[in-house]
């Protein structure tokens, strides 16, 4: 088996665990970020931009996965000498926030399998609780991106973890695929799961009293879905 190529992702940045990979802060991604933190940035302009950063994170996670030798033909009449991707992928949204995220995978894989999964917190224990999920009936033997765009304390995101575990999936094979992170969330997810791997577009400063991501971009889902 051939190994993918050194990913062009960011390591993790000091105090943040070694599991984590951030995009390459670039101008153009910053621009993206601050017009989706902006308030006053339309529906129509917040679907379209985190839309643009969400394909990149995809393309990014697509990096991470274990690739084979396979040589090819080209029309040329020359042998190419190149690689293919070994093993099937899975993408599994949180919902609902992590549906915004699907259509972002769709277009660079075709026919890709998703799952799903729906986390809400529990009125009387206040963690938080499986109230609905559905798979890929081989999805144990696949590579799974796990889908959801804010990690803010992680809780959300652990508990989709041990979902997918007890559905046999080795740690090793999930990928969670993420817009924006607080340190916090992330210390506490990847000191839960340390051989997993975390992709994610920007860690912000942290989280407020309310567990709030600051400066964040208030709350996707209302801000992807409501008018």
């Amino acid at each position: 088996m051939a190994t993918a190529e050194e990913p062009a992702a960011r390591p993790s940045p000091a105090g943040i665990p070694h599991n984590v990979l951030t995009l390459p802060q670039t101008t153009q991604l910053e621009a993206l970020y601050t017009i989706i933190r902006d308030k006053d940035t339309s529906r129509g302009d917040f679907i379209f931009y985190t839309d643009r950063i969400i394909r990149l994170l995809v393309e990014e996670g697509l990096n991470h996965l274990p690739v084979v030798s396979r040589t090819v033909e080209t029309p040329t009449g020359a042998t190419y000498e190149g690689v293919g991707f070994e093993g099937r992928i899975c993408g599994v949204s949180i919902l609902r926030a992590g549906e915004a995220m699907e259509a972002g995978l769709r277009e660079v894989c075709r026919s890709v399998r998703i799952g799903k999964i729906l986390i809400q917190r529990d009125e009387e224990t206040a963690q938080p609780k499986l109230f609905y999920s559905k798979f890929p009936p081989d999805i144990a033997s696949r590579y799974v991106l796990l889908l959801d765009p804010m990690l803010a304390t992680g809780g959300s995101a652990m508990k989709a973890v041990e979902v997918l575990l007890a559905e046999g999936v080795p740690e090793e094979r999930i990928i969670f695929i993420n817009l924006i992170a607080a340190p916090e969330g992330l210390n506490t997810f990847c000191s839960r799961f340390p051989s997993l791997r975390v992709i994610t577009g920007w860690i912000d400063k942290g989280l407020n009293d309310k567990a709030y991501i600051i400066p964040g971009l208030g709350d996707f889902g209302e801000r992807r879905y409501c008018a």
